[in-house]
């Protein structure tokens, strides 16, 4: 479903962000307060414009308001990515997402109603050392507690089994909720316990976060 984004601050971070969530078929509005970033985005984005994005009258003039969506990425200028905040709060966007400069700043944009606080070089040394530690698992979402969705490539021992003989429920407490063949891209929710492993499976599982790393190794 398309969807309607506005990107504040167009850095690497900003820039590549409103890029992908155009590519990705959603209505996105770029702000910078630099002429040349705003030239760079002009294909990145459905429209990208030239002001200062720190003032509430603004926003609301261009709609900001009505997103379902905008991401904050002003740089080291933590007082602006603040007051921002502050401005679609008043504004009720429904999702704030603002990249912080360190964990004291993200604490300030969270009170100030900040949904999601960005840590890039945070969480991509995290998702780094993940996939160095766990190989086999490509992606993971956290639910609640300490249980996970992750999508993991079968281990070597898993490939020409069925899921019957390698009865991951009873072995770790973690179950397949779905594959997907990534040649034929054909998904199959719910798989029958006949259905045999092939290297060209991707294996969506659930379970406790541990338990997920170690049916996967």
């Amino acid at each position: 479903m398309k969807k309607r984004f506005c990107v504040i601050g167009l850095g690497n971070f900003g820039f590549h962000v409103a890029n992908e969530l155009f590519q990705s078929g959603h209505e996105v509005i770029a702000i910078d307060a630099d002429k040349d970033k705003v030239q760079a985005a002009q294909d990145c984005c459905t429209y990208a414009i030239l002001s200062d994005a720190a003032n509430k009258e603004f926003l609301s003039s261009q709609g900001i308001g009505e997103m379902d969506g905008v991401i904050v990425s002003t740089g080291e200028r933590s007082h602006l990515s603040t007051l921002i905040t502050l401005y679609l709060k008043e504004l009720k966007v429904p999702r704030i997402l603002v990249k912080a400069i360190s964990e004291d700043h993200g604490r300030i944009l969270e009170k100030l109603g900040a949904t999601d606080i960005i840590f890039p070089e945070k969480d991509m040394a995290k998702r780094t050392a993940h996939n160095l530690s766990h190989p086999n698992i490509l992606e993971s979402i956290p639910l609640a507690e300490d249980y996970s969705i992750s999508e993991s490539a079968p281990p070597a021992h898993f490939i020409g089994k069925t899921l019957a003989g390698l009865n991951l429920r009873q072995a770790h407490h973690v179950t397949v909720i779905a594959i997907k063949d990534v040649l034929t891209d054909e998904f199959t929710m719910l798989p029958p316990a006949n259905h045999v492993i092939k290297d060209s499976d991707l294996l969506i599982l659930i379970g406790k976060t541990q338990n997920l790393e170690k049916a996967t190794k």
